[in-house]
Order: structure tokens, then C-alpha cells, then sequence
């Protein structure tokens, strides 16, 4: 439909007036929620990710275009808890305990969101404690944890430990990113991914939970 393809274009112009209106547009059409989603939204911050990894966009564009999609994913919230669609994945979020920078965090967050994940953003200065029972309560696929300063990258390996004394080691993947973490330290402490980015998150949330696209 030559409307999926006008919210797609708007989307990677990161034009959130004109996504919002278009979306509406696409329902009044009887567009289904999910071609919406899979060609307007995850097709377009696909595109968008790629040009920022390999260089041809800006934060700022992609900050645009993931806020464009959580404006268009509030429209249709309503008539995907009606439907039948389901999430690519729960995902727990959140920057670790003692750290209360967000911005990394929330634009993982928009951008698993507008990927089709289901996203429980718990803020900052979140103690293992409260991702674990997050984790749990949710039955969370993946925790992603963000940290900025350097002093407070230990928590995640503290909540690795948690997961494993909770027996969900091998139920729950983890995730971290962040200024000072790095692909070594990933590894070191035993988490499952690391990206050092947002456009890097969610290609790593799906290659986590095994998904094609």
C-alpha cells in the first residue's frame, strides 16, 4: 500500500506530526496494525540503524525517527492488546544502580519498541534487585542494562551472579551497553550481548532470541 510506504518514508525523515498523521490514515484505510509495524516502523529504523552504524547518520536523525515510531506506536498500542500480534520478545531495561543517565537508555528502549519488542523501562539507578523481580514478574527474554559511568559497570556482573543464584541463567539473556563497556567486558562477566549502540541493541536483542527480521 502506497501509505505504508509514505509512514516509512516519514519515519526515516524522523517527521513525527506527519507519521502520527499517517498512521491514522492508514487505520481509517483499514491498513492492518501489523503491516504498519513490519513495513512502516521496523522496516524504516532498520534503514535508519544501518545508516548510523555505518556512518551516513546522526544520532540526532536517529533519535527523530525512533521518536517518530513511539508516536506512531501509541496510535496503535490500543488495537495490539486487541490483537492477535505478538511481541518479538519482553525486554527488562534500565541503567544501573547509581547511575542516573538515560538518554543511551531510552533510545533502546524506542528502538527495541518500535522493533516489536515488548519494553519495561525501569528507569535509572536500578539496583539488581529491581531488574531481577522485574525479570520474573514479566518473564523477561532479555535485561538490558545501560551504564554511563565507569565506577558503576560492576552491577552488571552483579546481576549476572543474581540470575544464576535465581536459576535464570539460562532463561533470561542479558545485555548491557554503554560509554565505558566493552565487547571484552561482556564477555568477561558473562553476558550474552553487548552493543554499543541502539541501532546495535536490537540487531543483537534478535540475534539473541534468534529472530530472521
Amino acid at each position: 500500500m502506497e501509505i505504508i510506504e509514505a509512514i516509512y518514508d516519514k519515519v526515516v525523515e524522523g517527521n513525527v506530526s506527519e507519521t502520527e498523521n499517517l498512521v491514522e490514515k492508514a487505520l481509517n484505510e483499514k491498513a492492518a496494525a501489523q503491516n504498519i509495524m513490519d513495513n512502516g516502523f521496523i522496516r524504516a529504523l532498520d534503514l535508519v540503524g544501518e545508516k548510523f552504524s555505518t556512518g551516513e547518520a546522526f544520532l540526532t536523525e536517529m533519535l527523530t525517527s525512533a521518536m517518530a515510531v513511539k508516536s506512531g506506536m501509541e496510535i496503535l498500542k490500543p488495537l495490539i492488546a486487541q490483537s492477535d500480534i505478538k511481541s518479538k520478545g519482553t525486554v527488562v531495561a534500565g541503567t544501573v544502580a547509581g547511575d542516573i543517565h538515560d538518554i543511551g537508555k531510552n533510545m533502546v528502549c524506542m528502538m527495541l519498541e518500535g522493533a516489536g519488542f515488548k519494553v519495561i523501562d525501569l528507569g535509572v539507578d536500578v539496583s539488581g534487585e529491581k531488574f531481577l523481580q522485574a525479570a520474573k514478574e514479566n518473564k523477561a527474554d532479555i535485561v538490558a542494562m545501560s551504564a554511563l559511568l565507569s565506577t558503576t559497570i560492576a552491577s552488571m556482573a552483579e546481576m549476572i551472579r543474581l540470575l544464576g543464584s535465581a536459576g535464570l541463567e539460562h532463561k533470561v539473556n542479558v545485555l548491557i551497553g554503554g560509554a565505558p563497556v566493552t565487547q571484552d567486558f561482556a564477555q568477561a562477566i558473562g553476558a550474552d550481548g553487548y552493543a554499543p549502540d541502539a541501532a546495535q541493541a536490537v540487531k543483537k536483542a534478535k540475534e539473541i532470541l534468534h529472530i530472521s527480521q
